[in-house]
């Protein structure tokens, strides 16, 4: 009798201790513990840049090979509209992480667009923004832009930046006109001939070849605007503050599937073609093959992922000099570089 009273006891002991444990659940401590075999995966939304590319893949990589569940999450992927939205998106709540362009982030942070958000990583040491068109439209230099009709969506970096781009181009904004476009749908509008032009970043000129079977030509924005980071991973300054060890784990396992994307191109792209319709794989891969230049550092020393509060003080120098911030800012204003991975 007396043993099944202890048995008892002890299984009754055992119950409270876990539902203490699950009340508790919501603390950064205990997210730091849940990354363990068996625990309770915890639900996070993720958005892509822009859309479901190639160079989006790392994300879909992470979750496929499982880097995510070791790290405890159970994590929804959805594809972004840029850099304006995702903010927006991240900010209200709706998603938890995403990665945005970090000059753009700047122009949004510095005019009063955008707030309460924070860069944890960077996915991109140089920035990939680019104008891109196809052979025959009579665009082979920035100057060629003056007259012509280009699409992007309302919040892209590409099209945000794009009056610095011209001022430092020697290109007049006033005589290039803009239109709405959608993501997904930008590459069909340039394959189709209603625009001369669309936003995108350089990596892009595989799967643009590939929709519109015509040769790209394309403008990068690095070449007249040095020292400027690609994307950047966010959060908001609410999950920052209130959960770092959870950025922390989330960031290391979203980089370790953009290092295997970038050393598996192949694999990589196969992967997101089986999660996402409409991927052609070879052009997946090699939007990937051409961004490896993009995230790696030419100091072959600085590990992915690593922010330099120096080049960043550059990146709002030039955004200054060129007249496209309305206030100044400093580098800790944008990242949480205690969240950031060590250079």
């Amino acid at each position: 009798m007396r043993r099944l009273t202890r048995t008892v006891a002890a299984a009754t002991l055992a119950t409270a201790l876990a539902l203490v444990s699950a009340c508790s659940s919501g603390s950064d401590d205990a997210d730091e513990k849940s990354a363990g075999v068996g625990a309770s995966l915890e639900q996070v939304t993720y958005l892509t840049s822009f859309g479901n590319f190639g160079r989006d893949s790392y994300a879909w990589v992470a979750k496929e090979k499982g880097f995510f569940k070791e790290a405890g999450f159970d994590v929804e992927i959805k594809p972004g509209q840029g850099t304006g939205a995702v903010i927006q998106t991240i900010v209200g709540g709706q998603a938890h992480f995403g990665p945005i362009d970090l000059t753009g982030g700047l122009l949004q942070l510095g005019n009063g667009d955008a707030k309460d958000f924070v860069a944890v990583a960077a996915i991109q040491q140089r920035t990939m923004a680019a104008i891109a068109t196809v052979e025959g439209t009579g665009i082979s230099t920035p100057k060629d832009l003056e007259g012509k009709k280009l699409a992007d969506t309302p919040g892209s970096v590409v099209r945000n930046l794009f009056p610095t781009y011209a001022r430092m181009a020697g290109i007049d904004s006033t005589k290039v006109t803009w239109v709405n476009g959608e993501a997904q749908t930008l590459m069909g509008t340039l394959a189709a001939g209603s625009v001369d032009g669309i936003g995108q970043f350089v990596v892009g000129q595989p799967t643009i070849e590939t929709v519109t079977k015509k040769k790209a030509v394309l403008l990068p924005y690095s070449n007249v605007m040095q020292d400027l980071y690609g994307n950047v991973l966010i959060t908001s300054k609410q999950i920052a503050s209130e959960k770092p060890e959870m950025v922390k784990r989330f960031t290391a396992a979203l980089l370790k599937g953009l290092e295997y994307a970038l050393t598996h191109p192949d694999e990589a792209a196969e992967i997101l073609a089986k999660n996402v319709d409409a991927v052609v794989p070879a052009a997946a891969a090699a939007e990937l093959q051409l961004m490896a230049g993009y995230v790696r550092s030419n100091n072959s020393g600085t590990a992915i992922g690593t922010l330099d509060s120096g080049r960043v003080a550059k990146s709002i120098a030039i955004l200054r000099g060129a007249g496209a911030l309305k206030q100044d800012l400093s580098p800790d204003q944008i990242i949480d570089f205690s969240l950031a991975p060590q250079a």
